[in-house]
């Protein structure tokens, strides 16, 4: 939930309006993305970030660029040999919020929703209860077994529906269903 949450400020801090979006150079998309670098084209041409497994290039870096990763990016233009492994991840920390496997971990969001679910039908079931033991009157005595037979002696005997209806299925020489 918390890694959903953070996904949709960051995408609401980088949105940027239909109407600043006429051009590569207008004031609101740099307004929007400050001091970060466009590095590419992005999801459908928009300056905004998003971790995505499907499309993993966003358009502007993570982070604006400070003077430490300054310095860094200009020793990366060099041999990527002499870079520490600290650096490395500074680097990609400055251009990308999380790592694949970070994005891609899961969120453990569906046992809450299970929870969630399951406490609403047992509500749901205890609702039920309560209304068939103090609001509904009981059965009629026509639903009882004996009564229901009866009925259906009762239907056979006025031959209800002869044609294609219960009377139909009915052997009346010899007292038995078809």
């Amino acid at each position: 939930m918390a890694n959903f949450l953070l996904r949709r400020a960051l995408l609401d801090a980088v949105r940027v309006p239909a109407c600043t979006r006429a051009g590569s150079s207008s004031v609101g998309e740099v307004a929007k993305i400050g001091d970060r670098e466009w590095v590419g084209y992005g999801l459908n041409g928009q300056p905004n970030y998003v971790d995505r497994a499907d499309f993993p290039m966003p358009a502007i870096r993570f982070r604006a660029d400070t003077p430490d990763i300054k310095a860094i990016r200009e020793k990366e233009k060099g041999d990527w040999r002499k870079l520490t492994l600290e650096e490395k991840k500074a680097l990609y920390r400055a251009s990308f919020c999380q790592t694949y496997a970070e994005f891609q971990a899961p969120t453990g969001e569906w046992k809450g929703v299970l929870g969630w679910g399951l406490l609403i039908a047992s509500f749901s079931v205890w609702i039920f209860m309560g209304m068939k033991m103090f609001v509904y009157s009981p059965l009629p005595i026509t639903f009882d077994e004996e009564h229901q037979k009866a009925q259906l002696k009762r239907m056979l005997d006025l031959k209800v529906n002869p044609v294609d209806g219960l009377s139909s299925k009915w052997d009346y020489e010899n007292n038995r269903w078809k």
